[in-house]
């Protein structure tokens, strides 16, 4: 059991990922049609869960809430507390 968790860890990180990086396109391209848009509060919520690297990477690649500063903090302040956790519980629950 103990050799399968860094796999789904992985899998996790990577499907979470990807839709953290489509979200911001999908509501740009949303804002240029007048249509529905995807909540604020959504592409947080899917950076807290592991996708802040993504999503980071697509709102500069699209410029897409470059110009709000609670996304242009926030993000990466979520990617670098999710670090942190990440290294905290390798050094005192993983290492040997």
């Amino acid at each position: 059991m103990k050799d399968i968790l860094p796999v789904v860890f992985l899998v996790y990180i990577i499907v979470i990922s990807i839709i953290s990086f489509i979200l911001p396109i999908v509501d740009k391209e949303k804002a240029k049609k007048g249509k529905w848009r995807i909540k604020e509060r959504t592409l947080f919520l899917f950076s807290g869960l592991g996708g802040s690297l993504a999503m980071y990477l697509s709102m500069v690649l699209f410029r897409h809430k470059t110009k709000h500063k609670s996304f242009m903090i926030g993000i990466p302040v979520i990617f670098f507390v999710q670090v942190a956790i990440v290294v905290a519980v390798w050094y005192f629950f993983i290492r040997g």
